[in-house]
């Protein structure tokens, strides 16, 4: 049996630069593709500006191809995936104040970025923080609880929660305080504006100090940017809670949304396509599909269906 290396280093060098050949596309395509290995110019469908932040940067992709030991004139089974520049809003659609719905399925990760209700010292003008609570609800469940404890708890860096958020499913957000007993439970369905969510490059509420601004709490000033817009990944949403005013209250100086902040990152689940190890001859005898062929018979005629039911190589055909 003649056997060719480079028969699939050569077909996966091929695809490997189709996949690189994308990297030309200038503007955001939306969403993730899988398989094709024929790349089209993409349209800037949701008119986001060339500058527009994108995840990745440029289109990524993997590629592999198995076996690497084929016969002369057979392929082997190439499997890719290619994931274009996209940005959260391509995944999810955003109803305000605060409720995130997937268009598609997508994955999704919760970390705590700060915990902000703190209280007065008694004479003295020292503040302490209070045990804040952050809860989730995944579509029509319940809120359940994500995170307690004061901003000393806090690691930005720790995932709270993780899942799948399918599609046509929505979260909602909320959070409350306690202190001496529990405050005021606020939720993105409270029907008050005291949960919102935003994305980057987003203006945040007036009511959030400016970067600058000495009353802006330390652990939000990373994820904002000196022009006051909102500064995260191109997959995150951030969300502020305001936990001891309501929105009622928004004229007053302690309204600053600085309560409870969460961030969510959203990743695709990219789809992966095959090529099965067909397409090398007319019966596509499963040679370059090792999974399913016995390797001591040779395709002696293509014009032949030697899979049969798709059993491999049949043994009429020695």
């Amino acid at each position: 049996m003649k056997i060719s290396l480079s028969a699939a280093v050569s077909a996966a060098t091929i695809a490997a630069c189709l996949i690189v050949s994308t990297t030309s596309e200038g503007k955001r395509r939306k969403k993730s593709d899988g398989g094709s290995s024929s790349s089209s110019s993409s349209s800037n469908d949701n008119s986001v500006s060339d500058d527009s932040e994108t995840f990745p940067l440029m289109p990524s992709g993997w590629l592999t191809a198995f076996p690497t030991i084929v016969q002369t004139g057979t392929k082997p089974t190439i499997t890719w995936g290619i994931n274009y520049p996209s940005i959260v809003e391509d995944y999810v659609t955003i109803t305000p104040p605060g409720t995130v719905t997937a268009d598609e399925d997508v994955d999704c990760e919760i970390r705590v970025l700060g915990a902000g209700v703190t209280v007065s010292s008694s004479n003295s003008n020292s503040f302490s923080f209070v045990p804040t609570e952050a809860t989730m609800r995944y579509h029509t469940g319940s809120y359940s609880r994500i995170f307690y404890g004061t901003n000393h708890d806090v690691n930005p860096n720790r995932v709270v929660s993780s899942f799948v958020l399918q599609r046509n499913k929505d979260l909602n957000f909320g959070g409350r305080y306690y202190y001496g007993g529990w405050g005021p439970n606020y939720t993105s369905q409270s029907g008050t504006l005291n949960v919102r969510t935003l994305v980057n490059g987003m203006t945040p509420p007036s009511n959030i100090p400016d970067y600058n601004a000495p009353s802006l709490e330390s652990f939000i000033r990373p994820y904002l940017g000196p022009d006051g817009k909102v500064k995260i990944g191109p997959m995150d949403v951030i969300v502020f809670m305001e936990l001891t005013h309501s929105d009622s209250q928004m004229s007053n100086v302690g309204y600053d949304l600085q309560d409870m902040v969460l961030l969510v990152t959203f990743k695709s689940r990219a789809s992966t396509q095959t090529n099965n190890g067909h397409g090398n001859n007319i019966d596509g005898i499963d040679s370059s599909n090792p999974g399913n062929a016995p390797f001591i018979n040779l395709d002696t005629d293509p014009s032949v269906d030697d899979e049969g039911s798709g059993g491999g190589a049949a043994p009429s055909n020695p």
